[in-house]
């Protein structure tokens, strides 16, 4: 009778945790996706751009939450969202986020 090590136990509890929480995420994300879709679809206009309205919603509000849980600090913002801090900038002034503390 063989025994696996427990780490190799333990390592794959740890990715099926992982995998049915990005699941969970994924199929939220997604119907409030469809709702999004929907109402920016009905604008009417000839040529959609929905692709790049979604991903500029989505990228600011990203950024808006990542800045208030970094307390406002861009290199602490960066390492939050896994980008580099240059990036982040040359992000933040394209979608015209401020980098100041609201009150």
């Amino acid at each position: 009778m063989q025994t696996r090590p427990k780490k190799q136990k333990k390592t794959k509890v740890v990715l099926k945790v992982k995998e049915s929480l990005y699941s969970a995420v994924e199929e939220i994300m997604e119907k409030k996706l469809e709702d999004v879709a929907t109402i920016l679809s009905a604008s009417g206009s000839r040529k959609s751009k929905l692709y790049e309205e979604v991903m500029s919603i989505v990228e600011k509000g990203l950024f808006k939450i990542a800045l208030r849980r970094s307390d406002y600090v861009k290199s602490s913002v960066a390492l939050f969202l896994g980008i580099n801090r240059n990036t982040f900038t040359d992000k933040m002034a394209k979608l015209g986020i401020n980098c100041e503390k609201e009150k």
